[in-house]
């Protein structure tokens, strides 16, 4: 069974919903689309040497808001501004050391280190729509995903260090890409639901190697599962 992340503060989502949702009304008069998504996702790390190791996904969740516009014929533009919440595992064979602030933990071969992340991400996206069969449009898309950490913690279960400020041991800038699809029913007004899944990838490397680390490249992927509305 996979373990959750624990969830960002109740008030922090509220308010970023309700920050999304005041524009949505000037939105529907022009050309532009809105919606909203909440994107469950499985997040891990794929390595590229053997000391360094994934050591299991973690779940956690995706809210984004965006904003769609009619390029040509079947041809969309998308664009948004994300808040995830995500994390994944690392464990190396062999024993290591991590930064926190202010002091300097040494960990065990083999033991795991839980990592806690949280972005904004400003996601754009090129789609592809089939013509409508009956209420049902399917789309494919391709985009990339600019981010910034604003939060980063590690627990070191065998340490017993839970929710540590590991800003010195996680890259604060990324980019990833991404690939989603799925399907979208149309209602008798200009409101349609949505529900797909995705795939991301980050390109760049999401830890850092600090003095006497091993270096390695370890880049988080992840898997939604879409459900949103338009409007």
């Amino acid at each position: 069974m996979l373990p959750i992340t624990k969830p960002a503060g109740k008030e922090k989502v509220i308010l970023f919903v309700l920050a999304l949702l005041l524009p949505m009304k000037s939105i529907q008069a022009q050309e532009w689309h809105f919606g909203i998504q909440a994107i469950p996702v499985i997040s891990w790390f794929k390595t590229d040497i053997n000391e360094v190791k994934n050591s299991g996904a973690r779940a956690g969740f995706i809210i984004n808001a965006f904003l769609e516009k009619n390029l040509k014929d079947n041809w969309y533009f998308n664009g948004g501004l994300s808040f995830m919440n995500t994390g994944a595992r690392l464990k190396y064979t062999e024993p290591t050391y991590f930064r926190f602030p202010g002091y300097t933990s040494v960990i065990g071969a083999g033991k795991t280190i839980v990592y806690n992340m949280q972005y904004l991400a400003a996601p754009v996206e090129i789609k592809i729509k089939t013509p409508p069969s009956g209420n049902f449009v399917y789309y494919g898309g391709f985009g990339i995903d600019p981010k910034v950490m604003i939060r980063g913690t590690a627990d070191i279960p065998s340490l017993k260090i839970n929710g540590e400020n590991a800003k010195d041991e996680i890259e604060r800038f990324n980019v990833g890409y991404h690939f989603t699809g799925g399907l979208e029913y149309e209602t008798r007004g200009s409101t349609s639901f949505i529900l797909g899944l995705g795939y991301e990838s980050n390109i760049f490397d999401t830890t850092k190697d600090n003095d006497g680390q091993v270096i390695d490249r370890a880049v988080q992927k992840l898997m939604k599962f879409i459900f949103g509305i338009k409007f």
